[in-house]
């Protein structure tokens, strides 16, 4: 990014606030399976909806973001949810990840791949990854993101290196966005094998 995403992104928020304040409903249902403590890593969270509801979990959250405004506006809602947030004002698409180990990682409709090792380096053994992104076919229905924002369809899974899938659906979800959303988990054994679990779907529903 540059100063100038910066800036484009700050306008967005000062234009919009927080837009929302309830997290999505796909982290939403991984609340079964996210710890209840450690240390959690927001990339690119913007103000903080996901952030914030991991911190109330009992997490020690970290919220990445290149948007000043939008981590006051983090800020902000924490101090009214009553949880802190570490705030970072980064660029990642320059800047190294926050140093882990990070039991949770967090990446909602923030692409950009060369992060994926860093991932897999910085999270805890037995560290879970969650990501939730558009892809390709989200075209159809949607002007935006623009074709380079976006992952190809089906192409999630084979940014994971040795991560292994917990859970994995790509379809069009209910917010009428066509996303990849996907679970997984960092094993203690380096060359472990990775492999869906039984419950996983990649259904391209129309």
């Amino acid at each position: 990014m540059s100063e100038t995403d910066r800036e484009r992104w700050n306008r967005k928020y000062r234009e919009r606030g927080g837009a929302t304040h309830q997290p999505s409903s796909f982290i939403l249902s991984l609340d079964p399976l996210l710890p209840q403590s450690g240390r959690a890593l927001d990339v690119g969270g913007g103000s903080g909806r996901h952030a914030i509801w991991l911190a109330q979990r009992g997490l020690d959250v970290t919220l990445a973001d290149i948007s000043n405004v939008g981590l006051e506006l983090a800020r902000e809602d924490a101090e009214t949810a009553g949880v802190s947030l570490s705030l970072r004002a980064i660029d990642l698409e320059i800047e190294p990840l926050p140093e882990g180990p990070w039991d949770v990682i967090v990446d909602f409709h923030f692409l950009w791949r060369p992060l994926f090792p860093h991932f897999f380096r910085e999270l805890a053994i037995g560290g879970m990854l969650a990501i939730c992104h558009q892809t390709r076919r989200n075209l159809e229905r949607h002007a935006t993101p623009r074709l380079e924002y976006l992952l190809e369809d089906g192409e999630l899974p084979g940014l994971l290196g040795e991560l292994r899938i917990v859970s994995y659906d790509e379809r069009w979800h209910d917010e009428g966005r066509h996303e990849a959303r996907l679970l997984a988990i960092k094993p203690a054994t380096k060359r472990a094998t990775r492999k869906p679990c039984n419950t996983c779907s990649t259904a391209n529903a129309t």
